[in-house]
């Protein structure tokens, strides 16, 4: 990038990097049918910024040159999947991903239809903690439109599903920080 395109970019845009990626990487994944690296690991890294060297290690064990081919590659194969549960196994069983980040790959691509697999959710649920350690993938697809269902029915009419998840997961927040105000932080005592 020259100093000219440098300027004219919006870095501004990746401070939300939630509405960036609902709305500039949602849009160009449903036009281009893939994703650039870049647009990629911004989801990896909105999940879980942690876990981005071990996704590049997983995808580049593929035998890609480039974490771009790479992407382009798991991209482009996610969009010929023909159903949600194809993708989600496609995501599982073929790139190797966890249920939490394939669940959020998906959330972002296909927002109306997936929810992010996330802890704080299933506290605010009180179920569903284990979800990505169930086998076969048969039994991990139904028991993940269980939580699907269990998200829609536990949050407020009226919002979008990745509102009611962002209801859940304010909900758990919310809760766990009251808790350890109370207690002054300090670490819960096993019993």
């Amino acid at each position: 990038m020259d100093a000219k395109d440098e300027d004219a970019m919006n870095y501004a845009q990746f401070f939300d990097l939630e509405s960036y990626l609902l709305n500039t990487v949602k849009e160009r994944f449903q036009k281009d049918r893939c994703l650039s690296a870049f647009d990629f690991f911004c989801i990896v890294i909105w999940k879980s910024n942690r876990a981005k060297s071990k996704i590049a290690k997983k995808l580049l064990e593929k035998g890609y040159e480039t974490l771009d081919d790479a992407a382009k590659a798991l991209t482009s194969g996610l969009a010929e999947q023909s159903s949600n549960k194809e993708r989600l196994r496609y995501l599982v069983e073929e790139w190797g991903l966890r249920l939490p980040m394939a669940s959020a790959v998906l959330t972002i691509l296909y927002p109306e239809d997936f929810t992010v697999y996330d802890a704080r959710v299933c506290e605010a649920l009180n179920d569903f903690h284990n979800l990505d350690n169930i086998t076969p993938f048969d039994r991990m697809w139904s028991s993940y439109e269980d939580y699907l269902r269990a998200v829609k029915q536990n949050s407020p009419d009226g919002l979008t599903l990745r509102e009611k998840d962002r209801y859940l997961w304010g909900r758990s927040f919310h809760g766990q920080l009251c808790q350890d105000i109370s207690n002054g932080f300090r670490a819960k005592k096993p019993e």
